[in-house]
C-alpha cells in the first residue's frame, strides 16, 4: 500500500478536484445555438444510485475519489469497500458525514463481496457501478448489469494491467535502475500501476541488470511502520500465498531474489525478486506484487515489442527510458495505454495532472482525476424553450424585463 500521508494527500486532493469540477460542469447549463425565438441547453444530471466497489491497496484514496465523484455528480451512494479496508472506510464515511454530506446520500455496506455484489446488482435501481479490482471481477459485474431486467446501467471500472518499462540503450542506467526499482518494489508491488515487464536492450541489459540487483540486495524489506523500510508485507495469507507459488512455479526463470532473514520470519513477506522471461507474450496475467519480469529485445526490433506488450490486451501505464526524443514519441503514439511515463517512476499518478485509468483488459475509462470523469457518473438533458410563446418580440421583451429600462 503506498504511504499513508500519501495517501491522505490524494484523498484531499480528490475531495478538492471533483468539487472544483463539480462547480466548472456541473453548476449550470451549457447554452447550445437555436434559431432566433429559442434557448437551448444542455445540462447534466445524477443518474440515480451508485455502486461504489474500492480495493484494498487504496483503502482511502480511491473510496473517497470514488464516492465523492458520484456525489458531486448528483448521485446517492451505497459504499462497498474491500473486507481489508472496512475500518479505514468507516472512518472515511464518519468523516464525510461529520463534513456535511446529507443524511442517507452515502450508505457505508461493507462485508463479503460476492454476497453483497449478487444482491446489489441485481436490483434494478442501481443506476451505476463505480469499480476498481481485478479484471476477473469487472467481467462479472459487467456480465450481471447485462443480465438484469430494467434500465441500463453504466460501469466505470480500473483493472489493473501488465505494465512495461521500455529501456533503449541511450538510457541512463542509474536512473533506470532507480526508477525500476521504485515501480517495481515500492509498496510491496501491490499498486496498479507497478513495473511488472523490464525490457532492455540486448547489448546493455548485463550492466543494467547487475546494477538492479545490487540495488535490490540494499532494500530494507520489513515493518512499514519504519521509516528506513523500502518494502513491506503482501496485504493477506491468500495473497502471500499466491506469489510464494508463482515464483516457485518459474523457479527455474529466477535470475535474483532478494535474501530474507530472521526478521522476516513471522510475518508475510515476499523476497522482491526478478524473472526473465524469454519474450513479452509469456507473461500472460497481472503478477500483484514485489515479482519483477525481465526480457532481452532487440532494439531494431522496438516497434514489434511495443506491439507484442500490446497484445497482452492491458493497457495501463508504460515507462519508457530513452534521451532521444524520436523514441520516446514513437513509443508513446504506439502503445495502447492510458498514461505513458518517460524517464521517470511509473507510480504516483498526481490527481489533475496525471489522470489514471486505462483501455482494454485495463479499463473502461474515463480516467480518474481527470477532466472527464465527472460527467461520467451524469447523464445529459437537453431543454428547449420557445422564448417568443408569450407573444412579441422576445428581444424586445427580454429588454423591458432587465431592471431600470
Amino acid at each position: 500500500m503506498p504511504d499513508s500521508l500519501a495517501e491522505v494527500r490524494e484523498a484531499v486532493d480528490l475531495l478538492r478536484y471533483y468539487a472544483a469540477e463539480c462547480e466548472r460542469v456541473l453548476a449550470r447549463p451549457t447554452r447550445l445555438p437555436g434559431p432566433t425565438g429559442e434557448r437551448n441547453e444542455l445540462e447534466l444530471i445524477g443518474r440515480g444510485v451508485f455502486f461504489c466497489v474500492s480495493p484494498w491497496n487504496f483503502p482511502l484514496a480511491i473510496f473517497t475519489g470514488q464516492i465523492a465523484a458520484a456525489l458531486a455528480a448528483g448521485n446517492t451512494v451505497i459504499a462497498k469497500p474491500a473486507e481489508q479496508g472496512t475500518l479505514v472506510a468507516a472512518r472515511a464515511v464518519a468523516l464525510l458525514e461529520r463534513a456535511g454530506i446529507p443524511g442517507g446520500a452515502l450508505q457505508f455496506l461493507p462485508g463479503d463481496g460476492r454476497a453483497l455484489g449478487e444482491a446489489v446488482l441485481a436490483d434494478s435501481r442501481v443506476a451505476g457501478v463505480a469499480f476498481t479490482g481485478s479484471v476477473e471481477t469487472a467481467r462479472a459485474i459487467n456480465s450481471a448489469l447485462a443480465g438484469r431486467e430494467g434500465p441500463l446501467a453504466t460501469l466505470i471500472a480500473e483493472t489493473g494491467g501488465i505494465n512495461a518499462m521500455i529501456v533503449d540503450s541511450s538510457a541512463l542506467p542509474e536512473q533506470v535502475v532507480r526508477d525500476a526499482l521504485a515501480s517495481a518494489f515500492n509498496s510491496a508491488g501491490q499498486r496498479c500501476s507497478a513495473l511488472r515487464l523490464l525490457c532492455l536492450p540486448e547489448h546493455t541489459a548485463d550492466e543494467i541488470l547487475r546494477m538492479t540487483y545490487g540495488a535490490m540486495d540494499e532494500l530494507v524489506v520489513g515493518d512499514p511502520q519504519i521509516l528506513a523500510t523500502d518494502v513491506g508485507p503482501v496485504i493477506d495469507a491468500d495473497a502471500h500465498r499466491l506469489l510464494t507459488a508463482y515464483v516457485a512455479e518459474h523457479e527455474r526463470e529466477v535470475v535474483h531474489r532478494y535474501v530474507l532473514g530472521s526478521a522476516h520470519e513471522h510475518g508475510l513477506f515476499v523476497a522482491p525478486t526478478v524473472i526473465e522471461l524469454k519474450r513479452a507474450s509469456h507473461l500472460t496475467r497481472e503478477v500483484f506484487g514485489p515479482v519483477l519480469h525481465v526480457v532481452r529485445y532487440d532494439p531494431k526490433r522496438l516497434d514489434a515489442l511495443v506491439d507484442e506488450i500490446n497484445g497482452l490486451g492491458y493497457g495501463l501505464t508504460m515507462g519508457v527510458h530513452t534521451r532521444i526524443d524520436s523514441t520516446a514519441d514513437s513509443v508513446a503514439a504506439r502503445a495502447r495505454v492510458g498514461n505513458v511515463y518517460v524517464n521517470r517512476n511509473m507510480i504516483g499518478a498526481v490527481v489533475g495532472v496525471q489522470p489514471f485509468g486505462g483501455m482494454g483488459l485495463s479499463g473502461t475509462g474515463p480516467k480518474a482525476g481527470g477532466p472527464h470523469y465527472l460527467p461520467r457518473f451524469a447523464t445529459e438533458r437537453t431543454v428547449t424553450t420557445n422564448t417568443a410563446a408569450v407573444g412579441g418580440n422576445a428581444t424586445l421583451l427580454s429588454l423591458d424585463a432587465t431592471p431600470g429600462s
